[in-house]
């Protein structure tokens, strides 16, 4: 397959200090600034490559692009021939936004509910960020991200058919998860109303920094959304913030990996234990 993982998110933001001050607190994540063309942007560095977070002022907090990382330039240049065949207008990105994303080559499309989607030909390793002392070792990387939309049928069109992302599993009628590599899902897809992300996963590498991170969640009043709890379908333990844009990050451990064996059903349940919403749920029903 073309692509080989989720590398990036960038986010217009109302709040960037906030939301450094989120990662800084809770998950001893510092944020770094960089000009990219007339724009600053903040930086937030999760593992050893140059970022997975952008954030960049704005008036209204919304999605600014998914970056998803390709390793070879043919299956570049085959995924972007699959796209145009399916009547997605693709463009070479700007020389600055590839300089910023660390990518050798950078191409977009728009997805079918209005987000900009690129694909990155490389990446910039950097070093390993810093992370508190206690840290074993902390963060590690962006996990997954999960896409609320009313346009399910086509988003599954992109990302199960052009894009060939494998479906793991799902939850009838409207929860569907996908993966581009042996980690159980690099994105979800559901069935909403309006179109949002519902929340971005924060990987850690382990269960105690986990703990650490909903230690340090409570001690600084940052709004836990969803109790500590292990999901049911990627054993994954983890709790959600609620962040300064509105909608939630999951700080998680543990999400299994699967093969090419592995056979797509209907999980179920949501959760093992734990994961109690402090609001009401969008996905009880779905």
């Amino acid at each position: 397959m073309g692509i080989s993982k989720l590398g990036y998110v960038g986010l217009n933001v109302s709040d960037v200090a906030s939301w450094a001050d989120l990662f800084d607190r809770t998950l001893g994540v510092l944020t770094t600034r960089e000009k990219s063309g007339t724009e600053e942007v903040a930086l937030l560095e999760l593992d050893e490559f140059k970022y997975r977070l952008a954030l960049y002022q704005s008036a209204e907090d919304r999605p600014r692009h998914i970056g998803w990382i390709v390793d070879r330039p043919a299956e570049l240049d085959r995924l972007t021939h699959r796209l145009t065949d399916a009547g997605f207008d693709v463009q070479e990105a700007a020389a600055d936004e590839a300089t910023t994303r660390g990518a050798v080559v950078l191409r977009w499309f728009t997805d079918p509910v209005g987000y900009r989607v690129e694909l990155a030909l490389g990446e910039q390793r950097t070093h390993r960020p810093g992370r508190p002392a206690a840290a074993t070792p902390g963060v590690i990387g962006l996990g997954h991200l999960v896409l609320i939309s009313p346009k399910l049928p086509e988003m599954r069109e992109l990302y199960g058919s052009v894009l060939e992302f494998k479906l793991t599993d799902y939850r009838a009628p409207g929860v569907f998860f996908y993966r581009c590599n042996r980690t159980h899902h690099s994105i979800a897809l559901a069935n909403a109303e309006t179109t949002a992300i519902h929340h971005l996963e924060i990987e850690h590498g382990s269960l105690d920094d986990v703990g650490r991170a909903f230690d340090r969640a409570q001690a600084n009043d940052v709004p836990i959304s969803i109790s500590l709890g292990r999901h049911m379908n990627d054993k994954a333990i983890s709790f959600y913030v609620k962040n300064p844009s509105g909608f939630h990050l999951e700080i998680g451990y543990g999400g299994i990996q699967v093969g090419d064996d592995y056979v797509p059903h209907d999980f179920g349940a949501p959760d093992v234990w734990g994961h109690r919403h402090a609001e009401a749920n969008p996905f009880a029903q779905a």
